[in-house]
């Protein structure tokens, strides 16, 4: 911390914030905290009580702010990601993962929790396609503690970060692409989930936060409207799982209908269902794949 004549902890949070805001970053006042927190290391309930006396700015805050200022990730400059009850590590050339992902994870481990009580599936066969920074697959490693969790990725920087996230989670981390990875895993696994790059070549993202800090590899997802890789997604998962096994991705709002009309077109899934995020809006897809014909 700085001592003297520097300004308090909570004059610099409020001008932080004046800042942010005239900048457009969208929660001024949280990031602020967050990024005073960060250099303390106190948690922001603590933060909150310094505020109220006289403690100074910690230094090199000014600094952090400005870099925020300019629409770098919050998750950048500080170098962590908070995803359901995991710290990630993530950095340039990641994916930063987002809030709504957070119900696609409740969506498998709901969907296990029932198949364990219903069919006796206690070490149940998971694998992540996209995984990114490893936010799904760690997520199902921590929380499903009898499963045997696996996880590609294909490009090398988001690999990199994803052993150092996966890894002492015990996740099997391969790199590879998801439209052939794993074939001699085929017919094995109970659950494949997948995030995968999804918006259309022309659809820029409006935050400079996306556009100009997310891998364009891990937003774009092939062809005018996007759906290459979904649509490789949903075919490495039939592929992949047993029958009866259970398929769930994420995509576009405005992508739902698509996407269920092309698991129901293909005579491969049953029980395909549209899900909606914290936000209401149609942000997953899930199926179950058919068994063979009677």
């Amino acid at each position: 911390m700085t001592e003297g004549t520097g300004p308090s902890l909570a004059d610099a949070v409020r001008e932080a914030t004046s800042t942010l805001a005239a900048a457009g970053v969208p929660s001024p006042r949280i990031d602020a905290e967050l990024l005073a927190e960060h250099l303390l290391g106190v948690g922001l309930g603590r933060l909150r009580a310094l505020m109220l006396g006289d403690t100074p700015a910690p230094e090199g805050y000014q600094d952090l702010i400005a870099e925020r200022a300019r629409r770098i990730p919050l998750q950048h400059i500080t170098g962590v990601a908070h995803f359901r009850y995991l710290e990630l590590a993530v950095g340039p050339g990641v994916f930063i993962p987002r809030p709504e992902t957070e119900s696609v994870v409740q969506l498998v481990i709901d969907w296990l929790k029932e198949t364990d009580r219903l069919q006796g599936v206690a070490h149940p066969k998971v694998v992540d396609l996209g995984t990114g920074s490893g936010a799904i697959a760690g997520s199902i490693a921590h929380e499903v503690p009898g499963a045997e969790v696996h996880a590609v990725e294909f490009s090398e920087f988001a690999h990199a970060w994803a052993a150092r996230n996966l890894l002492p989670l015990g996740v099997h981390l391969i790199r590879g692409d998801l439209r052939d990875a794993l074939p001699g895993h085929n017919g094995t696994f109970d659950v494949v989930v997948s995030n995968p790059p999804y918006i259309p070549a022309e659809a820029i993202p409006n935050e400079p936060e996306v556009a100009l800090h997310d891998p364009p590899e891990a937003l774009y997802g092939g062809g005018a409207d996007g759906m290459e890789l979904p649509t490789a997604a949903a075919a490495s998962a039939a592929r992949l799982l047993v029958p009866g096994g259970y398929f769930v991705m994420e995509h576009a709002e405005v992508q739902a209908g698509w996407i269920a009309a092309m698991l129901e077109r293909s005579g491969l899934w049953d029980a395909v269902t549209t899900h909606r995020d914290l936000n209401g809006k149609d942000r997953a897809t899930s199926a179950v794949l058919a068994g063979p014909a009677a």
